[in-house]
């Protein structure tokens, strides 16, 4: 259902939620701990933070950081720069004729699924995922 920058921005963006304010990374460093390509990370990292979601600051010391707390930055926030979580949906079967009026026999229940996929990115945060992993609970 994600693209793979998107998937490779919420790895990113969990990794940085794990840091401190205060402490950036790098994109070169954040490749190596997530084992992604630099220079794919490196773009996805700047379009993160053009969209706010990062905040970048260059020279010694420099790097990325979250732009605001993870409790405020949802999934969707992460994914909405490479992915349309409401964009135009193709055919689950690959139909090119596939809608409410004339849908295939996945399109009900994947439209459901689909539904249940965006509400889950609209309304779980970093914070939140990091709670979870603390916890124990998944």
């Amino acid at each position: 259902m994600l693209s793979q920058t998107a998937e490779y921005a919420l790895r990113a963006a969990l990794q940085l939620a794990q840091q401190r304010a205060d402490e950036p990374l790098q994109a070169a460093e954040l490749a190596s701990r997530l084992r992604l390509p630099r220079n794919y990370l490196s773009k996805t990292l700047h379009g993160l933070a053009r969209a706010g979601v990062l905040a970048s600051a260059r020279g010694k010391g420099g790097g990325f950081r979250l732009a605001r707390p993870a409790a405020r930055i949802t999934l969707a926030d992460v994914i909405a720069p490479f992915d349309q979580l409401d964009g135009p949906r193709r055919c689950l079967l690959g139909r090119a004729e596939c809608s409410d009026r004339q849908p295939c026999v996945a399109h009900r229940r994947w439209q459901a699924a689909r539904q249940d996929a965006v509400r889950f990115y609209r309304t779980t945060t970093l914070a939140a995922l990091l709670r979870e992993e603390a916890s124990g609970d998944r």
